[in-house]
């Protein structure tokens, strides 16, 4: 029997709306959604913090506490960076502790922790913190494919993981590229070497999503991410509904309540029409990009290269921007292409492109990867290319981390009055400038 965890709340509504579901627009579906016989249910991390804070005029934490009075029956699940948390840097140990103590006395089950360069150390906090609270801590792979990224490299991550005390693992397949047989010889693979349940995520920006999930299925995944169908497809999760209907009747029948899904994808169907008609939702995130596979882009990447392009007048240019993404990946040791690394490659790609010359402009951001302030790379960086980037300066090998001094009462001090709890202070902490926006007006 496949336990599935339903998205929409989360990378659903992430992948296709930019997050931009209200609180009040969650809160009348949630006792249906409750019915269903998910597994679990992801309402929070990701970009749903920020977006609340800097779009929606909305408190996360009340959100959160909103969604657990209601929920009673479903598991809660969040997704975070790990040490950089639901931002975009390393945070200090004592930030990383206060926020997942917060998000789980708030009501999460389970959290699913994620690196982008699939470095333990960044991890090791944040599993530590989780283990010591009594919730679930999901380890997730950033999968990737390079010529350092062998299987044998994700079965070595996964022992690691365990090693640290993992309760379940995913494979976090952000890009839509795990094709359908290599997903069935990963998983075959990964069970091999551990008893812990296993989980699939994966977007259907490629057109592959749907046979990989049923391979991985055949292969002995435990947990599979589906989204309720108004929020499925394109850049976001297979269709919940769908993947039940073709598991019915099998020895994998997930046994959800048929009634209570074809309410739920009513409800969204009547909420998506605001998005549809203000141009939220565009319809080029549901169209298929087989280029993904070519040069393992993330969808909402693709198109954040063609804002950019855009805005720099340089739309001509978009194609040789996509051939540099994959060479500047290589460059710099074979990031997977997620959170914060995707912007980061990026972004580095266009200034190779635009500028005429290959690191000509060089974002603080590359420079402090390099550097070792984001982790360790998968494979080394080129003598040449450091040197292109940051000159003669030492690369750290320590946790990047342990270079960071504890800041939560320096920060407390500094937003003052205008935090009214713990929580606020961690969402300053998170995002100084949103947040203090935020309590501006709310006060």
């Amino acid at each position: 029997m496949i336990k599935i965890t339903e998205t929409s709340l989360r990378d659903g509504h992430q992948s296709l709306i930019a997050t931009r579901l209200a609180t009040d627009e969650i809160l009348p579906i949630l006792s249906e959604m409750d019915k269903a016989g998910f597994h679990s249910m992801e309402v929070w991390g990701g970009a749903t913090f920020d977006t609340c804070l800097r779009y929606l005029n909305e408190d996360p934490w009340e959100r959160l506490r909103k969604i657990r009075a209601t929920v009673k029956n479903t598991k809660l699940q969040m997704l975070s960076r790990g040490q950089n948390i639901l931002g975009y840097k390393n945070y200090p140990d004592d930030i990383v502790e206060r926020f997942l103590k917060n998000a789980m006395f708030e009501g999460i089950d389970i959290v699913r922790v994620f690196d982008a360069l699939n470095d333990i150390r960044n991890l090791k906090k944040s599993i530590e913190v989780i283990k010591k609270e009594g919730a679930h801590c999901q380890c997730a792979i950033s999968y990737t494919i390079s010529p350092v990224h062998t299987t044998e490299y994700y079965l070595d991550l996964i022992k690691n993981f365990e090693n640290e005390g993992a309760d379940s693992i995913c494979i976090k397949d952000m890009s839509g590229i795990l094709l359908p047989y290599e997903a069935y010889n990963l998983v075959k693979a990964i069970k091999g070497v551990t008893d812990l349940p296993l989980e699939f995520h994966t977007h259907c920006t490629s057109g592959v999503a749907q046979m990989a999930m049923l391979k991985a299925i055949e292969a002995g995944i435990d947990i599979v991410d589906t989204a309720i169908s108004p929020l499925s497809s394109g850049t976001s999760q297979p269709a919940t509904e769908s993947l039940a209907f073709t598991l019915q009747g099998t020895e994998y029948d997930p046994q959800l309540n048929v009634d209570s899904l074809n309410n739920i994808a009513e409800y969204f169907r009547e909420v998506i029409k605001k998005y549809q008609d203000n141009g939220t939702y565009n319809i080029k995130v549901l169209m298929t990009e087989p280029n993904t596979l070519q040069y393992q882009i993330p969808g909402g990447m693709l198109s954040n290269l063609l804002y950019q392009m855009k805005s720099l007048n340089a739309s001509d240019k978009y194609d040789a921007v996509l051939a540099e993404v994959p060479k500047v990946r290589e460059d710099l040791g074979y990031p997977p292409l997620v959170t914060p690394m995707s912007q980061m490659v990026g972004a580095q790609a266009v200034f190779n492109v635009i500028s005429g010359a290959r690191y000509n402009i060089i974002p603080t951001e590359i420079k402090n990867y390099v550097k070792g302030l984001y982790g360790k790379p998968a494979a080394p960086i080129a003598d040449e290319i450091k040197e292109k980037i940051i000159g003669k300066e030492e690369v750290i090998t320590v946790r990047p981390a342990d270079l960071l001094s504890d800041e939560y009462d320096k920060l407390k001090a500094e937003i003052g009055d205008l935090a009214k709890s713990e929580q606020d202070v961690l969402s300053y902490a998170l995002f100084p400038q949103v947040a203090k926006s935020y309590f501006e007006k709310r006060n």
